[in-house]
């Protein structure tokens, strides 16, 4: 078997991986990036990219199904074309993925090498029937969708994130095993799109992370467009029959079945790190698989690194593109740069969409200091009221003694966007007050955040 040297070699043309090899490569060194599939990672394949563009191609359907409520009459019914719908997102995807694979292929000093790599030691990865070497190797090699040991999931027909994108048909009823995230996106634009949808949650409420009138908030979000809920089912078992598969629950009420044509599996991810060869590189992993790293993104064996979904520190794109801008800076740049630098941010695509940065209320509350609290609904939202959509609220959590913005979160139209002026003050480690006395672009969701910090009360 040959052996192939570089400066440094890259597992991974997910987000974090292209950029850092374009970075190293125009720093002088030679680098290798192996993919084993498909270039772009979750975010263009699997996750951001497909999904948000379903996303887009529900909202439309439902703006229609509500012109009369802007004087727009639509003479007779509409149809949803699911191919059409599938191959849009599928277009998206495929562009996007292309378009990365074209940069790394045109990359001075960079080869691209396609294939499963395996470690053989520290420094040293085979892929094929070649053995690739370095002193620097970074692991960027993702997640996928986590399938939970249930009763009969074994025997059953079932969908993940991943193979939910090549359904071309509306499923009659959809049943989603898991209220959170990925699950209520896909139970909303499936609703919209006209399936029947049941969403299926083991805990009391959704997205347990949220603060509890969150949670509340978005059930009763998507109640109102007939998405139905199953909480609390702490035993679930599946079985097929001739209408498709049949969930058996242990529900404090309710049905104790629910049988759908298809069935879709949310319930977390996991790391792609189980058959990287990681114990021969002497590489630790957490108990679930995650590769444990340092407040740089350096593992236990010096000269590797991990960087996004794998290492645990993080689960979205824009984390994963933060690592790389880490391990860059610290290796680059002589720019000290920390993980626990950044403030925790995402967002939730349901529609309205729920923007949140930093803390939540239940967390400040849990650190036993005090705080003050502010919110307001979206009915008291100029810009909400002007488009039709009033539904949600915005909040957020300051430190009553720094005055610093200790968390937020924006559920209501344009949450996602409005949520990055207080972000932005987060990390310009700025008061409140700052934020209050600025300025706003009226009408828009932001401007009422100013007058939302002018109404602060003590939490409790």
């Amino acid at each position: 078997m040959t052996t192939r040297r570089f400066d440094a070699i890259v597992l991974g043309a997910g987000q974090a991986g292209p950029s850092l090899a374009g970075r190293l490569s125009a720093a002088g060194m030679s680098v290798a990036l192996v993919e084993r599939k498909f270039f772009g990672g979750t975010c263009v394949n699997t996750g951001c990219m497909p999904t948000k563009t379903l996303v887009a191609s529900a909202r439309a359907a439902h703006v229609v199904r509500r012109a009369r409520d802007y004087g727009v009459i639509l003479n007779g019914t509409f149809d949803i074309d699911m191919r059409t719908v599938k191959g849009r997102a599928q277009t998206v995807a495929t562009n996007a993925r292309n378009n990365v694979e074209k940069w790394l292929r045109s990359m001075e000093r960079c080869t691209v090498v396609q294939g499963h790599a395996r470690f053989e030691s520290h420094d040293t990865v085979v892929v094929g029937e070649e053995r690739l070497s370095a002193e620097r190797i970074f692991i960027n090699v993702g997640g996928r969708a986590n399938i939970p040991p249930l009763p009969g999931v074994d025997r059953i027909p079932f969908l993940t994130n991943t193979s939910m994108l090549e359904v071309d048909t509306l499923p009659p009823h959809l049943v989603v095993i898991g209220g959170s995230y990925i699950g209520l996106e896909f139970a909303q634009m499936y609703r919209r799109f006209g399936s029947k949808v049941t969403v299926i949650e083991k805990g009391p409420r959704l997205i347990a992370r949220e603060d509890e009138e969150i949670s509340d908030a978005i059930k009763e979000i998507l109640e109102g467009e007939g998405v139905e809920f199953r909480l609390g089912a702490e035993c679930m078992a599946f079985e097929t029959n001739a209408e498709g598969v049949t969930v058996r629950l242990d529900c404090a009420s309710g049905d104790r079945r629910v049988t759908g044509s298809h069935v879709l599996l949310a319930v977390g991810r996991r790391p792609n790190t189980d058959d990287l060869g990681l114990d021969r590189a002497g590489v630790a992993v957490d108990k679930r698989g995650y590769v444990v790293v340092d407040d740089e993104l350096r593992t236990n064996v010096p000269g590797i690194w991990a960087m996004g979904d794998c290492n645990g520190r993080g689960a979205f794109t824009h984390t994963s593109y933060n690592d790389f801008e880490i391990i860059a800076a610290n290796l680059l740049d002589n720019d000290p740069r920390r993980v626990t630098d950044r403030i925790p941010c995402y967002a939730l695509y349901v529609d309205p969409p729920l923007g949140r940065a930093g803390l939540t209320e239940s967390e400040v509350r849990k650190t036993g200091k005090p705080y003050l609290v502010g919110k307001r609904p979206m009915t008291r939202v100029g810009r909400a009221v002007e488009k039709g959509e009033t539904q949600g609220f915005m909040k957020v959590v300051v430190d009553a003694a720094t005055k610093k913005i200790l968390g937020a979160a924006i559920l209501g139209i344009e949450g996602d966007e409005a949520i990055h002026g207080i972000l932005d003050t987060m990390y310009a480690d700025a008061p409140y007050t700052t934020l209050q006395r600025s300025v706003a672009i009226h009408p828009t969701v932001s401007e009422l955040i100013p007058t939302m910090l002018g109404e602060l009360k003590p939490g409790t």
